[in-house]
């Protein structure tokens, strides 16, 4: 059997520290004199490895600063995975979220026998309903959030701030509110409402599954395109 080069190794090892959420986003991972000594190494082998990594868009390097582990994005999707309570804070309104139910149950509904954390609340924004969701995290791949707060900061947030993800679906949809959805967002049933379908995974695992329905008239996705 051939031998896996070093860099591929090394490679593979922080990546693996990256997907099992030893190195979580914005942590600066070891300088390369460091990894050299570790590795027993040149700095041209760690250098390969690094910059796989960073064009895997799993690091980010800068200049003077070091290397650090990137913020989860991936640059083909067409819409990002947005927080919510970042952009209704970034265009100047009031957030809110109110928790309205959090429970763990033993599904197979992100396809997986383990337990699952099933969170609903609301959205606010200059104190009138925004957006309703429903979300179910894999609590194999995130155990930590069962013990999290989530009564002031909705999970989409922590979960972008703590766990790192290599892929994501979104589906969009215009659709006539539930009526559970419309009571819960104080609009008439049927009345019309945005469906915000969303799926991130790391690697072969789904981390999140999530359904947002946005009042019509309150929200707009917008995906900005170049060549770049």
């Amino acid at each position: 059997m051939k031998p896996v080069p070093l860099h591929e190794r090394i490679r593979a090892e922080i990546e693996s520290a990256i997907m099992a959420g030893r190195l979580r986003p914005g942590d600066r991972i070891p300088k390369e004199t460091d990894l050299m000594a570790e590795y027993g190494c040149a700095r041209m082998t760690v250098n390969k490895a690094l910059s796989a990594l960073a064009g895997a868009g799993m690091l980010e390097r800068r200049k003077r600063a070091g290397s650090f582990v990137a913020q989860p994005r991936t640059q083909s999707m067409v819409l990002d995975v947005p927080d919510l309570a970042a952009q209704i804070k970034g265009r100047g309104q009031d957030y809110r979220w109110d928790l309205v139910s959090r429970k763990v149950v033993k599904a197979d509904a992100l396809g997986t026998p383990s337990h699952v954390l099933s969170v609903t609340g609301v959205h606010y924004a200059d104190g009138l309903p925004l957006a309703h969701e429903e979300r179910m995290i894999n609590l194999a791949l995130v155990p930590e959030i069962a013990e999290a707060d989530l009564t002031q900061a909705p999970p989409g947030s922590w979960l972008i701030a703590h766990v790192p993800w290599t892929e994501a679906e979104n589906r969009i949809s215009a659709t006539a509110a539930p009526p559970a959805i419309a009571r819960a967002l104080g609009i008439a049933r049927g009345a019309p409402v945005l469906s915000l379908e969303r799926r991130t995974w790391r690697g072969p695992d789904t981390v999140t599954r999530v359904r947002q329905h946005f009042v019509a008239d309150r929200y707009e996705l917008i995906a900005r395109f170049g060549p770049n």
